[in-house]
């Protein structure tokens, strides 16, 4: 499968590669998550606002990520200089404390920009949510504007939902959640049929 030049459902997720500040600095690329899920979050600036209350949300969360298999990084177009300093901002400052995952630099904007979620005018991204699979194809994409910020259980939700799909070959209706009835992509295949009778019609 072709790599799109530009983020898009269904192909593969432009590749990577930047310094990142996670406890330290390392680089870190599309291809250090290939085999496993991957969760790319674009946030517009550090020391902001909605910003630090998404990323400690995204923290709070992050063994639930791992528990699903599946990366978590952030990214912003700040230098990994700005993302250590704003990690060792006490909390109750507007900080955001030790994280379970890394934030990467994108100075010169190439990641935000291939992902779709640059504001070219103002030179800072979106709140963009890419759930890139183990194939490193794009399976979900979601763009915030800057003022709201998103749901965390949402998103790992919709990864579960991927992966089951992924492996069992079903589809999952709306607001799925683990454990909850499926259907397959046959009207005529009786899991199918038993979700129109005992779930669809009440």
């Amino acid at each position: 499968m072709q790599q799109a030049a530009r983020a898009a459902v269904k192909r593969l997720a432009p590749a990577f590669e930047t310094t990142a500040y996670w406890k330290d600095f390392s680089k870190v690329s599309l291809n250090d998550y290939k085999g496993r899920y991957l969760c790319l979050f674009f946030y517009p600036l550090d020391f902001t606002f909605v910003c630090p209350t998404e990323i400690i949300e995204f923290n709070k969360k992050a063994s639930e990520f791992d528990a699903i298999k599946c990366g978590l990084v952030g990214c912003s177009v700040d230098s990994e200089f700005s993302h250590m300093e704003w990690s060792k901002k006490p909390r109750e400052q507007g900080g955001l404390g030790e994280l379970n995952f890394p934030l990467l630099a994108d100075v010169t904007k190439k990641i935000s920009r291939d992902y779709g979620v640059l504001i070219e005018e103002e030179g800072v991204a979106l709140r963009g949510t890419f759930i890139i699979d183990d194939k490193q194809i794009i399976r979900h994409a979601s763009i915030n504007d800057l003022s709201v910020g998103r749901n965390i259980d949402e998103i790992i939700r919709l990864i579960k939902a991927y992966q089951y799909a992924d492996k069992h070959g079903e589809v999952c209706p709306s607001n799925w959640k683990e454990g909850a009835p499926t259907m397959k992509a046959d009207p005529n295949a009786k899991i199918t049929l038993d979700y129109w009778k005992k779930v669809h019609a009440k």
